[in-house]
C-alpha cells in the first residue's frame, strides 16, 4: 500500500495519539492536529509529521486549519475527528454556542463539509470519535444546546449520539460518491480526559479508579483498524463500533430523520458554504 495521508485531530494526547504513533509506524504519513502548541509540537516532533494547532471551541480556528490543509495536501485519505470533551459548567464559546456541542460536533461537522470536496476526490474514510455516552443523550432540537436542561453528562451524552447521527447522514449523502464513514467507542480509557469537568466521571478518570482504565493504546485500537483496512470488506460504512464489531446504540441514533434535520440545523448554525452536492443513491 503507498502511502496515505491520515488527518487526525484531537491527536496531542490520549488516543488520538496513540493512534498516530501505531498509522506513522505502519508506514502511512499521519497529519497531527491538536489544541496545545506544545504537546501537538512533541508528537510531531517524535514522529516526523506535520502539525496543526486549532482550538476546536473557535470555528475561526476550524475555517483556518481546513484552508490549510487544502493549501498542504492534495490527498486526504482519512479523516479521523477525533477532538473532543466532557465540559463542567454550561459556557458559551465566542461563536455563541454551548461549547460541548460545538467542541464535539459542529467544529468537526465544519472541518469535514469545508474539506469535502479533497475528501470525495480521494475517496476518504472520515472516522468519528464517539462514546458509549450516546446512550444517556437526548437531543431535541429545539433545545441543542440545553438551555433549558443542562448538565455536563447530558451534553456530553447529546454530543456523541451526534457524532453517530453526523456519520449515518454522511454516509447517507455522500457513499454514492465515494465516502466511507464510521462512529466508534474507544472504551473507557486512561487519558486526560474530564480534567476541566464538573462531571462525576472526573472521579474515575482523575483519582486511583485509573489505574482500572485501559491504556490509550487500546483505546486507540479500532480507530487504527478503521483507518487501516477496507469499508465494505472490514467494516460498513455508516455503523458505530465498539471494540471492532458494530455495537447497539441509543434509539434515536437510528433515527433517520432526526440525523437529516440534524445536519441541516448544524449547517445553519456553522454557516458553511454551499456543500458538494450529494447523492443519495
Amino acid at each position: 500500500m503507498s502511502e496515505r495521508t491520515i488527518v487526525i485531530t484531537g491527536a496531542s494526547d490520549g488516543i488520538g495519539a496513540a493512534a498516530a504513533r501505531a498509522l506513522s509506524q505502519s508506514g502511512e504519513r499521519v497529519v497531527i492536529v491538536g489544541r496545545s502548541p506544545q504537546k501537538t509540537a512533541a508528537i510531531a516532533a517524535e514522529l516526523g509529521a506535520d502539525h496543526f494547532i486549532a482550538d476546536f471551541s473557535r470555528l475561526a480556528d476550524v475555517r483556518t486549519l481546513a484552508a490549510e490543509l487544502l493549501q498542504r495536501y492534495p490527498r486526504i485519505d482519512v479523516l479521523a475527528n477525533n477532538a473532543g470533551g466532557i465540559m463542567g459548567n454550561r459556557e458559551l464559546t465566542v461563536d455563541g454556542h454551548e461549547k460541548t456541542i460545538q467542541v464535539n460536533h459542529l467544529a468537526p461537522f465544519l472541518l469535514t463539509t469545508l474539506l469535502m470536496d479533497r475528501l470525495i476526490a480521494s475517496r476518504a474514510s472520515v472516522i468519528n470519535t464517539s462514546s458509549t455516552a450516546n446512550r444517556f443523550g437526548r437531543i431535541n432540537l429545539d433545545d441543542l444546546e440545553n438551555e433549558r436542561k443542562y448538565s455536563p453528562n447530558k451534553a456530553y451524552g447529546d454530543a456523541k449520539l451526534a457524532n453517530i447521527l453526523f456519520t449515518r447522514e454522511l454516509h447517507r449523502r455522500y457513499s454514492a460518491r465515494g465516502i466511507v464513514t464510521a462512529a466508534f467507542h474507544p472504551g473507557v480509557v486512561a487519558t486526560s480526559f474530564s480534567t476541566d469537568s464538573t462531571s462525576i466521571m472526573r472521579l474515575i478518570y482523575q483519582t486511583a479508579l485509573k489505574r482500572m482504565l485501559i491504556s490509550p493504546e487500546k483505546g486507540a485500537d479500532t480507530l487504527v483498524w478503521l483507518a487501516s483496512t477496507a469499508a465494505g470488506v472490514d467494516w460498513q460504512s455508516g455503523e458505530y463500533y465498539e471494540k471492532r464489531r458494530v455495537h447497539s446504540t441509543n434509539s434515536q441514533a437510528a433515527d433517520a430523520g432526526l440525523a437529516t434535520a440534524l445536519w441541516e440545523r448544524s449547517v445553519d448554525m456553522v454557516a458553511t458554504d454551499l456543500l458538494p452536492q450529494e447523492s443519495t443513491s
